[in-house]
């Protein structure tokens, strides 16, 4: 391609400026000296090199540093280390040259930023090595994660130039890592737009079609907000007040999230945008007129009790401050306000790295000790790491990165914020880990409680403990918190690996009187024979008891001819295996790969596809290709950790295709309701049902019916037919 390198040069420095010009107001000489510095190495570093899109790759760098100076809010060192952020990774400059040109601060975290090299593990995915490193940032300097964000909000915000299934990896990467930890952050905005961005990509239908819904809505929103902010104003103004109304519609993926969460349409979902009311205040009055804008707002309108949060009295652990009240509006309708100041909006916007500005003069704060226990708590989960597989050290920080919170009490008045469902044990561990360990019960407001007792806003806690006390299994399955988890894991895992031991010496004793030899292909053929999963089960079971000599003595004479034989009249039923059916599979269905190969697959039972539907392949690693729906429930996690085992899948030949599908159909009930069902199913779609349950309460049914479906179009059209039934309001496929 040919470029025109001097319009490519002239657009290089208004991007550029366009960056400065606000830095230039708010930071002194020296750091502007310094992001221009940072500028002209980036500019060098990347001189001959492009973007998929065929631009300039140094567009990145200075996009990057646009979100991190003016979404994210950081300083003079931040925005240095984004224009620096791919240089040690893409040019011939080093750690030691950058920190000769800017000292070790800078240079620390750009190597931090440094794209991670791949690492080869046995049974661990690349990717999540990659996010356990990514991670590890987070305890070293929280403004690697920020800047990390930042960078990849860029990528999503120009993923078009990818393929579509780079696309949808990129996307799910990002809601299951990226956005939570800007969540978590405080990152309110970007974690919305990431959510939406990757919604896109992965489920453009919904996105289009949500997005569309809310433009034609726009016109009749602003009018509301006109007609809202007359009226309050008037109010607002007779006190005095410096403030702003602003109305904003809810991101695409918030709504989405409850039209599935509630099982309702878009126009069913009655709150989609919100009003807030932003005032002007010192330190002093911050608070106080929070509560007059308040008192004010609910004397013009009626307020919903239930739907009333206060996180101004006690912020969020994030640092979110806000008052939010959900009123009947001007036009009768419910609609969410929210009343913050201009330095709560700002932390709201800006997440942690707004704390700093307030540090004088304002509460000094909660919030920032809030954020600064959760960065703790990651630490200490990744100090005992080596206990855990990649994928449970991820599962544990996510658990407490969405997790809405309640607040509880020490004996001696402290407040203390765990993740909503925390047990007292979740409490005894974050006061400290031995607590935890010896922890045997507890005192709630007085009253004694056992450690699984779920704690409620409020509660004051005392633990009560034992030197006698150890961790058990079964604390796995009521405790909530991330450290907790992470901690008990560590305890039991060694305490298993002493008894695995044992249980080794033990069986390498009987081996021998046995005459045979103790090696790894007697061990496996051991294991098979008494039909356990592991070595370290085999070991286990002699260490306990369940097996001894008498067993080896069995298993020397299954070893015979007839030893499989007899072998499989040993082996016990399994009472707790559930038997699922799964369609009858027409191997040239469906194709895979780039150069859709046909191959040996099954479907997966996580979720029901039929012809028509959007498919992936995934390679399990002992049952072969597995065919998944796009929007599976476990598609997100799926492409995220192990892309490179996802194989793009199409259909090819549907005519010999049945597939069974379950779907919820709901509506108020009357006489005939139930033969009007079966006769759009049995008679006008000529259609097989296998199962019906339908049951009335109060004027309204629910039913769950199985249909065999052979492809989208025929499920699609008994829907719409159902649906035109009158009385029914609502048809799901689950």
């Amino acid at each position: 391609m040919v470029y025109d390198l001097e319009q490519e040069n002239k657009e290089i420095l208004a991007r550029y400026k366009d960056l400065i010009s606000n830095t230039y107001r708010t930071l002194d000489e020296d750091q502007n000296k310094v992001i221009r510095k940072a500028f002209d190495i980036a500019l060098d570093a990347h001189k001959d090199q492009r973007r998929k899109t065929g631009e300039p790759y140094i567009y990145h760098p200075i996009e990057v540093a646009k979100i991190v100076a003016n979404e994210v809010g950081l300083g003079a060192t931040s925005i240095a280390c984004a224009l620096l952020h791919d240089v040690i990774e893409d040019s011939d400059y080093t750690y030691e040259d950058l920190k000769k040109m800017f000292g070790k601060t800078i240079a620390d975290i750009v190597n931090g930023l440094t794209k991670i090299s791949v690492m080869n593990h046995q049974n661990i995915s690349i990717q999540s090595e990659n996010y356990r490193k990514l991670l590890l940032t987070l305890s070293e300097d929280f403004r690697v994660i920020l800047i990390k964000i930042a960078d990849r909000l860029h990528n999503m915000r120009t993923l078009e130039s990818m393929t579509p299934d780079k696309q949808k990896k990129i996307a799910s990467e990002t809601v299951y890592i990226y956005a939570p930890l800007a969540h978590r952050l405080g990152l309110y905005n970007i974690k919305s737009e990431l959510e939406d961005l990757s919604l896109k990509f992965n489920n453009p239908e919904v996105y289009i079609d949500i997005s569309e819904r809310l433009e034609l809505a726009k016109e009749s929103r602003e009018k509301y907000v006109e007609e809202f902010k007359k009226e309050v104003s008037e109010q607002l103004d007779e006190e005095g007040l410096n403030f702003t109304i602003k109305g904003r519609a809810k991101a695409i993926s918030s709504i989405f999230r409850k039209m599935l969460k509630q099982g309702v349409t878009f126009d069913e979902v009655f709150d989609n945008y919100a009003i807030r009311i932003i005032y002007k205040s010192d330190a002093k009055n911050e608070k106080f007129l929070a509560w007059k804008i308040y008192s004010i707002v609910t004397d013009l309108y009626h307020s919903n009790p239930q739907r009333m949060r206060d996180w101004i009295s006690q912020p969020r652990s994030t640092g979110y401050e806000s008052l939010h009240l959900t009123v009947l509006g001007p036009d009768k309708k419910w609609i969410e306000v929210q009343i913050r100041s201009e330095r709560m909006d700002d932390i709201a916007e800006k997440g942690v790295a707004a704390h700093y500005k307030y540090k004088e003069g304002f509460r000094q704060s909660s919030d920032e000790k809030n954020f600064e226990t959760w960065v703790t708590e990651i630490r200490e989960v990744l100090e005992n790491q080596q206990s855990l597989t990649t994928t449970e050290l991820l599962d544990n920080i996510k658990l407490n990165l969405y997790s809405k919170e309640v607040f509880v009490f020490t004996p001696k008045g402290e407040i203390k914020i765990l993740p909503i469902g925390s047990t007292a044990l979740d409490f005894a561990f974050s006061v400290h880990s031995d607590l935890g360990t010896k922890c045997l019960g507890a005192k709630v407001n007085g009253k004694l409680v056992p450690i699984s007792y779920i704690l409620q806003n409020g509660d004051q806690i005392d633990i009560l403990s034992s030197q006698n006390q150890k961790p058990k299994a079964d604390w796995l399955d009521f405790v909530v918190t991330s450290k907790a988890k992470s901690k008990i894991k560590a305890i039991l895992n060694s305490e298993n690996n002493h008894l695995v031991e044992e249980g080794k010496e033990i069986l390498q004793r009987k081996i021998r009187h046995a005459k045979l030899n103790f090696n790894d292909e007697e061990i496996n053929k051991m294991q098979k024979f008494f039909n356990l999963k592991t070595s370290q089960e085999l070991f286990l079971s002699f260490q306990n008891g369940n097996l001894d000599t008498g067993d080896i003595k069995r298993y020397t004479e299954g070893k015979g001819i007839f030893g499989n034989i007899l072998n499989r009249f040993r082996k016990s039923p399994n009472k707790n295996e559930i038997f699922v059916e799964t369609p009858e599979t027409n191997l040239d269905m469906i194709v895979f790969g780039k150069d859709e190969e046909k191959m040996n697959y099954s479907f997966a039972k996580c979720c029901t596809v039929i012809p028509g539907d959007k498919i992936f392949g995934f390679i399990t690693i002992s049952d072969g290709i597995k065919v998944h729906h796009d929007s599976c429930p476990n598609a997100i996690n799926l492409r995220a950790q192990y892309d490179y085992r996802v194989l793009p899948a199409k259909w090819v030949n549907e005519e010999s295709f049945k597939n069974r599908i379950k779907f919820e159909i709901e509506g108020l009930d009357r006489m005939g309701m139930i033969n009007d069902i079966t006769a759009v199913i049995s008679n006008s779609m000529i259609m097989d049902m296998k199962s019906m349950s339908i049951e009335s309460n109060n004027g309204i049914f629910l039913g769950t019916i199985t249909l065999e479906v052979k492809n989208k179009s025929q499920l699609e059209e008994t829907f719409k037919q159902l649906k035109n039934i009158n009385g029914v309001s609502r048809v799901k496929r689950l």
